[in-house]
């Protein structure tokens, strides 16, 4: 039979309420670990931010290290239109003047004009081979090109024009093709997919009709001046792009001067009647921005880490890291190199040389006066941020040393992944506390509600009792009178 139990019944007392105090009093020191649980928690999201900071901060370290910043150039052209100017990290700075005579182009050539793009011009295989046609007359000589295979296309019977189209097309032969309708008609036009003398082309025809040569069937699309074959118009010429540069003659199959000038790229646009101007100069519009994302991202971390330790007064209250002595470590770490000197230059000692200046607060501030007038004496700069030292340590650039800092903050081993260890390991800690308190609540609780339990029935039985007494003494009294 089951038993149902309700304490306080039998005694009257509130059982159910003194058990929940008495247990809310034991799991107070759980609660307290909970706090400090929580709180390590926020320290440890708070450090997680600080890596993100220091990370972004060692990477603009990192760039102000690198060869590729300093040796940053901007070219400029007098006549954009005419000569595109792109350069590349150390490219050589400098003036020049160009004269384009001649713009690079490709062999075009036009079939006879058929009826529609439907029309079949006839079966055979057509053979297309990439070359330079020499300067004979009248039958030009053709050099084949140098790693270029020829293609053999078979045209069916049954091929359109358009299809012929998409045959030379899928064949990669180093031909584009396309068909041109017009109110007479349609044409086939082939055209070199590169620029040069040497990507011009023949095409020569193996035709089912017999007759390799002339008007008819696929012999039509024939263009071999070397042996006297011209059913195709050429329209266009295949050239190489001529040019002057400073005085000197140069040649390119393309209209895209690579490293005629190291590190610059001249694109060219139309033929010149006089010279256009070519500048390569230092791009400090790129590096000034280098130096500011370096100073941003320092005082991104300051801001960080100074609200992290703070303490306010007025309201009692410190931030998330407060005391916390590798934070602190860290803050007084980057203060002290960022006024720290080196012996890189010989020009140049701290930063505030030229124009990173620290303010009270801790922050940094480029004055950019100073920062121009630096830039002017770019080798010493350089050596100020950038140097590399491995036998004396103090004559590393002032980037190098920051950026060396934030390796071995974030390295396995570094402050910020130690520390970071250090509260997790706390918060194992105190979780292992936290489950041997609520054992220990819970058995508690347990043996107070059987202490609580058989005090109720106790109480039951002698409140019972007492009546039963109540009552025969009543009926003694009673009798006594009567």
């Amino acid at each position: 039979m089951t038993t149902i139990s309700s304490p306080g019944i039998g005694s009257g007392l509130d059982v159910n309420s003194i058990i929940t105090q008495l247990v809310a009093i034991e799991r107070q020191p759980i609660d307290v670990l909970k706090a400090k649980s929580t709180k390590i928690q926020a320290q440890i999201s708070e450090y997680g931010k600080l890596k993100s900071a220091i990370s972004a901060f060692r990477d603009a370290s990192l760039k102000l290290t690198s060869n590729d910043t300093w040796g940053l150039s901007v070219g400029t052209s007098s006549d954009s239109t005419a000569v595109g100017v792109t350069v590349k990290s150390g490219a050589a700075v400098g003036s020049y003047s160009l004269q384009v005579q001649t713009l690079a182009k490709t062999q075009s050539l036009a079939s006879k004009v058929y009826a529609s793009a439907a029309t079949t011009p006839g079966a055979g295989t057509l053979h297309i081979e990439l070359g330079a046609w020499g300067t004979g007359t009248p039958n030009p000589t053709f050099t084949p090109k140098s790693g270029a295979t020829a293609v053999d296309i078979t045209v069916e019977a049954t091929d359109t024009l358009a299809q012929v189209r998409d045959k030379i097309n899928a064949a990669n032969a180093g031909v584009t093709a396309m068909v041109l309708t017009d109110a007479s008609g349609s044409r086939l036009m082939l055209r070199s997919a590169a620029t040069g003398a040497v990507n011009a082309f023949r095409t020569t025809v193996v035709d089912a009709d017999g007759n390799n040569t002339n008007a008819t069937g696929l012999s039509a699309l024939a263009y071999n001046l070397s042996a006297g074959v011209a059913r195709m118009t050429r329209t266009e010429t295949a050239a190489n792009a001529a040019a002057t540069l400073n005085g000197l003659a140069i040649t390119s199959p393309s209209n895209t001067l690579a490293d005629v000038v190291d590190g610059v790229t001249l694109t060219l646009g139309k033929v010149t009647t006089s010279v256009v101007d070519i500048k390569v100069v230092q791009d400090n519009e790129s590096l000034k921005k280098a130096v500011q994302a370096f100073a941003d991202a320092y005082n991104a971390l300051n801001t960080l880490i100074a609200g992290e330790v703070k303490y306010d007064a007025a309201s009692k209250t410190g931030g998330p890291l407060q005391g916390d002595s590798t934070a602190v470590g860290l803050q007084r770490q980057m203060r002290t190199l960022m006024g720290s000197s080196s012996g890189a230059s010989s020009v140049f000692t701290r930063l505030s040389d030229v124009g990173l200046e620290m303010q009270r607060d801790g922050s940094l501030s480029v004055t950019a006066g100073k920062l121009d007038t630096a830039l002017a004496n770019l080798p010493e700069l350089k050596k100020l941020f950038a140097n590399s030292d491995t036998l004396v340590p103090g004559n590393d650039g002032i980037a190098r040393q920051f950026r060396a800092m934030g390796d071995s903050l974030l390295s396995v081993d570094g402050a910020i992944s130690t520390r970071t260890d250090g509260l997790r390991k706390r918060i194992e800690l105190n979780q292992d506390a936290q489950d041997r308190l609520d054992l220990r609540v819970a058995q508690t609780e347990k043996r107070l509600r059987a202490q609580y339990t058989a005090l109720d029935a106790t109480l039951g039985r002698m409140s019972g009792l007492s009546q039963y007494v109540t009552q025969q003494m009543a009926m003694f009294t009673n009798s006594t009178k009567a």
